[in-house]
C-alpha cells in the first residue's frame, strides 16, 4: 500500500502582516454610524450637567417634607395642663401673691405653689442683655412667623429661654422686686391667674379666696368667679381709706402652657411693662389652643396661645374701680390643631425622577439632530 504525503505550500506573507490584516468584526456602512461634531459634544455635556442637577434637586425636594395643619374638635375636656411662669414684679415678695381662680371654684392651693425670690427690678448689664435677646428673638419670630413657620416645626429642639442670670455684684440697697417662677397644674377650664397685692387667704367654705390688702382700702362685696372683671367688686360706698400706691411694673421672662415642644412660640416671652402710675391693672386675655405635634423627630401634646393686653389706671374718684395687679385671664379654644409632617411616597419620587431624566435625554437628542443634520 502506497502512502501519499501532501505538503502545504508555505505563505510568503510575514506573520506580522497577517495579524494586521486580521479583522473579525463585520463592516458597517457609512450611513450606519454617527459622525461626531463639536455641537453634539456640547449638547451632551449640557444634558449630563442638567441630569445631575435634576437628580440633586429632586432628592433634596423629596427629603424636604411638608407641614400640614388639621383642625378637629377638642374632646379631651378632663385633661390637666401646666402653666409655666417666670415673671419679675417691681414690688417686694412680702407684699404680693400669685394664685389662680377658675370656674371649678376649687381651692387655689390645689393648683400648686410658685416659688418666690427676692430680686432687684433694675437689672445688671448681663441680665439686661439676656432679657433683650429674648425680647428681640421673640419679636422676630412673631413678625416673621409666615416665613419661618415650617422651619420651626421641623426642628428637633424647642425654643425654651434660659433662666435669668444672677447679679454678679449684689446691689447695696434692699431687694425692691420679686421674681415669681415655677409651674402650676390647671384644670382645662377658663380661669384667671393673677398677681395682686397682699397674701391670698382661702375662704372657710373652700370656694375662692381673698387678698389681705383688700381690707386696707375697701370692703369686698364677694369673691368673683373667672368671668367677673375686675377681680373684686366693691360696695357703692367709699373705701375705708385711699388705695395704697402699688407699682406693678413687671417683666415676663417666660410664660407657656403645657410641655415644651418644637414649633411653639410663646408671645409673652420678653414682654416688659413699666409705669409710674401708683395703681395700675394690667390685663392679658389669653386664648389657649390644644396642639398635637406629630413630626418625624417629635411627638408631643402641648398648647399654644394668642394674647391681647389692656392697661387701666385704677382711680375710684374718677369712677375707674377695680383692683391693681397683673391678671392673665385665659380660656380654651374648642378646636384642636394637629400638626403633621408628610412626605410623598417613594414610588412617586422614582417615577418623577425617571420621567424627568428621560425627557432631558430626548430633548438633547432632538437638539443634536437639528444642529447637525448629517448625524
Amino acid at each position: 500500500m502506497s502512502v501519499q504525503i501532501r505538503s502545504r505550500k508555505k505563505s510568503n506573507i510575514p506573520a506580522v502582516e497577517v495579524v494586521k490584516q486580521l479583522d473579525s468584526f463585520p463592516k458597517l456602512d457609512k450611513d450606519d454610524f454617527i459622525q461626531r461634531s463639536p455641537v453634539g459634544g456640547i449638547v451632551s455635556i449640557v444634558a449630563y450637567v442638567i441630569i445631575c442637577s435634576v437628580i440633586f434637586f429632586e432628592i433634596r425636594y423629596y427629603w424636604d417634607s411638608d407641614v400640614a395643619f388639621h383642625f378637629v374638635p377638642d374632646t379631651d375636656m378632663h385633661a390637666k395642663l401646666k402653666v409655666n411662669v417666670d415673671i419679675t414684679v417691681a414690688m417686694p415678695c412680702y407684699s404680693i401673691d400669685a394664685d389662680i381662680i377658675d370656674s371649678t371654684d376649687e381651692n387655689f392651693r390645689v393648683f400648686g405653689v410658685l416659688e418666690e425670690e427676692d430680686a432687684w427690678f433694675e437689672m445688671s448689664e448681663k441680665q439686661r442683655a439676656h432679657f433683650d435677646d429674648i425680647r428681640y428673638f421673640n419679636t422676630y419670630l412673631r413678625e416673621e412667623m409666615h416665613a419661618v413657620n415650617e422651619l420651626l416645626w421641623k426642628q428637633a429642639h424647642s425654643f425654651q429661654p434660659a433662666s435669668v442670670p444672677k447679679h454678679e455684684i449684689l446691689p447695696s440697697q434692699k431687694p425692691d422686686a420679686c421674681r415669681i417662677f415655677g409651674s402650676l397644674e390647671l384644670n382645662k377650664v377658663a380661669g384667671n391667674f393673677h398677681v395682686a397685692a397682699g397674701k391670698a387667704i382661702p375662704l372657710a367654705n373652700g370656694e375662692g379666696h381673698v387678698h389681705t390688702e383688700l381690707f386696707n382700702f375697701g370692703i369686698p362685696r364677694k369673691i368673683l368667679s373667672h368671668d367677673d372683671d375686675p377681680l373684686v367688686a366693691f360696695l357703692q360706698f367709699p373705701p375705708i381709706r385711699d388705695m395704697p400706691r402699688h407699682n406693678f411694673s413687671h417683666r415676663i421672662h417666660h410664660m407657656s402652657f403645657g410641655d415644651s415642644s418644637v414649633g411653639i412660640i410663646h408671645p409673652l416671652d420678653g414682654d416688659e411693662k413699666i409705669t409710674q402710675e401708683p395703681s395700675t391693672s394690667y390685663q392679658y386675655f389669653i386664648e389657649i389652643v390644644p396642639t398635637d405635634v406629630e413630626t418625624f423627630l417629635t411627638k408631643a401634646k402641648t398648647y399654644q396661645y394668642s394674647v391681647k393686653d389692656n392697661l387701666r389706671i385704677i382711680d375710684h374718684n374718677s369712677g375707674s374701680h377695680g383692683m391693681p395687679g397683673i391678671f392673665f385671664k385665659y380660656d380654651f379654644s374648642a378646636l384642636k390643631v394637629i400638626v403633621t409632617q408628610t412626605r410623598e411616597p417613594l414610588f412617586q419620587f422614582f417615577i418623577r425622577l425617571s420621567s424627568t431624566i428621560a425627557g432631558v435625554f430626548v430633548t438633547a437628542g432632538n437638539l443634536t439632530r437639528l444642529t447637525n443634520p448629517h448625524t
